[in-house]
C-alpha cells in the first residue's frame, strides 16, 4: 500500500516569478513519505487485492446476508420440526462463509483497533491536533494513520512489569509442582507429607513463595540444614533457616566448675561485656549458686452455675486429705512428671487451678498439661456440672509478665552470687565498689520501681538470657518470665569488697525437646555438659543449665553496671555495636 501525505497545492509564484519586489511568507511543508520505499516494513493490508474500505464492504455484506440466510432457514426448519442439526450443502457454505467474515472482522475491528489506540495514547498531542496535523498521514484508502515520533520527542515510558522470580528446579515435576501451589490447588503445608521428602519441600515451597510474591529470599540460606529433623515438633512449612553468630563467654567459674558459655546473639558488645563478667567473677575465686525451687505450672480455667459450687471445688482441691488421689492421677502422665501442688483462685463462678509439677530434663510444659488433663476428667465424675473452658486460663503463667511467677516462681529458681575483691573491681572494672552499690540502688530498685517494674529490678537480664536460650534450643518466648531478676548489691569487709547476687525465680529451661535436639543447639548444650537426659540424677542437666544461666546474667550485670558507673556504656557501643560497612554502598 502507498502511503503519503495528501499532496500539497502548489506554490504561489515567488517575487522572481511574478516580477514583484515583494517576498510572500510560505509555510514550510513536510516531505512526502513513500512507505512503499525499501526502507519502509510493509503493511498486512499490502497483499490485499483490493483497497481495504472495498474489502471491508464486501465482507461486511456477506456477513450480514449470510446472518440473514441462515436465520431464515432455521426459523423454517423451526416451523415444519426439521432437526436444526440435519444441514444441506448450501447451508453448510453459508456457515463456513459466516465464520470466515466474522474472523475477518473481528480481527480488524478488535486487533487493528487495539494497536492503533495504543499508539496514538502514547502521543497524546498528534491526537488532540487530528488531521491537521503534519505527523498523520492519509494513506491511499483514505484512513488515518500516525507516523512514528520525531526523534526528538521521547515516547511515553511505560512501566516495567515486576519480574517474576524463577530459579530453576531439580526436574520438570517439580515445576508442575510449584504450579499446583503457586495456583492454590496444592497447599503448601501438605508438600512434606505429598512427597515424602522434606529437604525437597522446603525447595519447593520456598520457590513457590517468591513466585507468588515476587519477592526475593536471595540470602536467606536453604542448604546445610536438617529438615527431617523438625517435622512435626519444631517448625511448620519451613523456606530456610536464619543465621545467627554464637559467641562464647567464658571461663565462667561456678559451683567449683568452669563453663564456655554459648550466645546467639546480633548485638554488638553483649558477648565482650559478659566476657568481661566472667573475667572478674574467675579472678574473684568464682559463683556460686543454688536451686530453691523447681516446678512447671498449667493452670486451666473452669467455670460453674453457681460460684457457691466453684468454691467447693476450690476447698476440695486445696484439701490435703485429697492430694495424694488427685496426685495419683496426674502421675500417671508421665515417669517423670511428679504434682507438687495446687493453688486455686476465684474470679466470680469461675474457678482458676495452678498446677505445679517437676519435669525432669524437660522443660515441661506438655507434660504437665497431659496430667493436668487427666485430673480435669477425673474431676468429672464428682463435678459433672464443672465447665472447662480452657486448658490455660493465664494463671499459669506462661510468657507473659505475671506477679504469679515473680512471687511463686515457674520453673527453676535460683540464686547465684559473687564477691568480687576491690582490686579486682578497680583493675577488671574499672570502677569503685561504692559506685557500683550506690548505681544499683538507684537504678535496679529505686528507679525499677519508679517504672513500675515487674520482675525487672535488674539491669538487662534478658540480654543475656535470650542469647543462651536461643543458642541452646530454649524456647526465646519464655524469656518473659525466665528474664525475671533482681540484683543485688553491697560492699562487704569493711566496704573493701563488693558482694553481687541475682535471684530469678523463673527460669524455664530444659535440655531435652523442642529445639534442644536440633544439630547446632545440641552442639552447645553439648559444650556446656548437659546435652539430652540426665543419666545419673534425672532432672539434674536442666538444673544445671538453669545455674549456668543464673551466673552468665550475674557476669552480665557485673559488667554492664561497671560500664555504666564508669561512663563508657555509649563509648563501648560506639566501638562494638556500629557495623563499619558504608551503607550508602551497602544500600546502593
Amino acid at each position: 500500500m502507498d502511503t503519503r501525505r495528501r499532496p500539497p497545492k502548489p506554490r504561489r509564484p515567488t517575487s522572481s516569478q511574478d516580477g514583484g519586489g515583494h517576498h510572500l511568507h510560505q509555510k514550510r511543508l513536510p516531505p512526502t513519505i513513500d512507505n512503499s520505499s525499501p526502507s519502509s516494513p510493509p503493511k498486512a493490508s499490502d497483499a490485499l487485492p483490493l483497497p481495504l474500505y472495498l474489502t471491508n464492504a464486501i465482507f461486511f455484506t456477506l456477513f450480514f446476508s449470510v446472518a440473514y440466510y441462515l436465520l431464515y432457514r432455521w426459523r423454517d426448519k423451526i416451523r415444519n420440526s426439521t432437526p436444526l442439526h440435519v444441514v444441506t450443502f448450501p447451508e453448510i457454505a453459508a456457515i463456513i462463509s459466516l465464520t470466515a467474515s466474522f474472523i475477518y472482522l473481528l480481527g480488524f475491528f478488535g486487533i487493528d483497533f487495539v494497536q492503533t489506540f495504543i499508539t496514538r495514547s502514547s502521543h497524546d498531542a498528534w491526537e488532540l491536533e487530528g488531521s491537521h496535523n503534519p505527523n498523520f498521514l492519509i494513506n491511499k484508502d483514505h484512513r488515518l494513520v500516525t507516523c512514528p515520533p520525531p526523534a526528538s520527542i521521547d515516547p511515553i515510558p511505560k512501566l516495567p512489569n515486576p519480574e517474576t522470580i524463577i530459579t530453576p528446579l531439580a526436574s520438570v515435576e517439580d515445576e508442575e509442582i510449584v504450579k499446583s501451589v503457586t495456583e492454590g490447588t496444592l497447599p503448601s503445608y501438605s508438600l512434606e507429607t505429598k512427597l515424602g521428602d522434606c529437604k525437597r519441600a522446603a525447595v519447593i515451597r520456598r520457590e513457590a513463595l517468591q513466585r507468588t510474591t515476587g519477592r526475593s529470599l536471595e540470602g536467606l540460606p536453604i542448604e546445610g540444614f536438617d529438615y527431617d529433623s523438625i517435622l512435626g515438633q519444631c517448625c511448620e512449612m519451613p523456606v530456610g533457616y536464619v543465621q545467627i553468630p554464637v559467641g562464647i563467654a567464658g571461663p565462667l567459674s561456678l559451683n567449683g566448675m568452669e563453663f564456655m558459655v554459648p550466645m546467639a546473639t546480633t548485638e554488638g558488645c553483649l558477648v565482650a561485656s559478659t566476657n568481661r563478667g566472667c573475667k572478674a567473677i574467675y579472678a574473684s575465686g568464682g559463683a556460686s549458686s543454688v536451686l530453691y525451687a523447681d516446678g512447671m505450672t498449667r493452670a486451666p480455667v473452669v467455670r460453674f452455675e453457681t460460684a457457691k459450687r466453684a468454691s467447693e471445688l476450690k476447698l476440695f482441691l486445696e484439701d490435703p486429705d485429697n492430694f495424694d488421689t488427685l496426685s495419683t492421677v496426674f502421675n500417671r502422665s508421665s515417669r517423670f512428671g511428679r504434682l507438687q501442688g495446687i493453688q486455686c483462685a476465684m474470679a466470680g463462678k469461675n474457678l482458676y487451678i495452678r498446677f505445679k509439677c517437676s519435669t525432669g530434663d524437660a522443660m515441661g510444659m506438655n507434660m504437665v498439661s497431659k496430667g493436668v488433663q487427666n485430673v480435669l476428667d477425673f474431676l468429672q465424675a464428682d463435678f459433672p456440672d464443672m465447665e472447662v473452658i480452657g486448658i490455660s486460663g493465664n494463671y499459669c503463667s506462661d510468657k507473659k509478665p505475671a506477679a504469679v511467677n515473680w512471687i511463686g516462681g515457674r520453673g527453676k529458681s535460683v540464686v547465684c552470687e559473687a564477691i568480687i575483691e576491690e582490686e579486682i573491681v578497680k583493675k577488671v572494672l574499672k570502677t569503685s565498689v561504692a559506685s557500683l552499690v550506690e548505681l544499683n540502688m538507684l537504678k535496679n530498685l529505686a528507679g525499677s520501681a519508679i517504672a513500675g517494674a515487674l520482675g525487672g529490678f535488674n539491669a538487662h537480664a534478658s540480654n543475656v538470657v535470650s542469647a543462651i536460650f536461643i543458642a541452646t534450643g530454649q524456647d526465646p518466648a519464655q524469656n518473659v518470665e525466665s528474664s525475671n531478676c533482681i540484683t543485688m548489691m553491697e560492699a562487704v569487709n569493711d566496704g573493701k569488697d563488693l558482694h553481687i547476687s541475682v535471684t530469678m525465680p523463673s527460669i524455664e529451661v530444659g535440655t531435652i525437646g523442642g529445639g534442644t535436639q536440633l544439630a547446632s543447639q545440641s552442639a552447645c548444650l553439648n559444650l556446656l555438659g548437659v546435652k539430652g537426659a540426665s543419666r545419673e540424677s534425672a532432672g539434674s542437666n536442666s538444673v544445671l543449665l538453669a545455674n549456668i544461666v543464673a551466673g552468665s546474667v550475674l557476669a552480665g550485670e557485673l559488667s554492664l553496671m561497671a560500664a555504666i558507673a564508669q561512663g563508657q556504656l555509649v563509648k563501648s557501643h560506639m566501638k562494638y555495636n556500629r557495623s563499619s560497612k558504608d551503607i550508602s554502598t551497602v544500600a546502593s
